[in-house]
């Protein structure tokens, strides 16, 4: 019995020991960005999220997937050291897409707090002969 009540002592200990570490946090200035109206003759677009480790351990991104091939997403390789920046470029490619409105999702997958973060893009693609 004694046992039992050491091990479940250490389990309560490691638990929160483990709760009160600190680590990698990821803050964005911005998580959607709104490409406005942009012509069929021009499909291409790109913006750039910038995020802060506001964290006190080293932040990596492990991954960046886009919900459809016409979103590319390319981001910081490098671990982000606590307090400074990094930044993750966004770009849309709408040829052969149908005009009119779309939003896109990346998410991410980071060693952060929140391990997973979702970015959004979007926008209005007018028709080739439109004015």
């Amino acid at each position: 019995m004694k046992k039992l009540a050491f091990y479940m002592l250490m389990l309560v200990m490691s638990i929160g020991y483990a709760c009160a570490q600190g680590g990698a946090d990821i803050k964005f200035d911005k998580t959607t960005h709104n490409f406005g109206t942009f012509s069929e003759n021009n499909p291409v677009v790109s913006c750039t999220f910038t995020f802060t480790n506001v964290g006190d351990a080293p932040l990596v991104i492990h991954q960046a997937v886009a919900s459809c091939g016409c979103t590319v997403p390319e981001y910081t390789q490098e671990p982000v050291m606590p307090g400074k920046t990094g930044t993750i470029k966004i770009t849309y490619n709408g040829t052969g897409k149908y005009p009119g409105h779309f939003k896109k999702s990346i998410t991410l997958r980071t060693n952060a707090k929140t391990e997973m973060i979702r970015l959004f893009v979007e926008g209005d693609m007018t028709a080739k002969d439109a004015k």
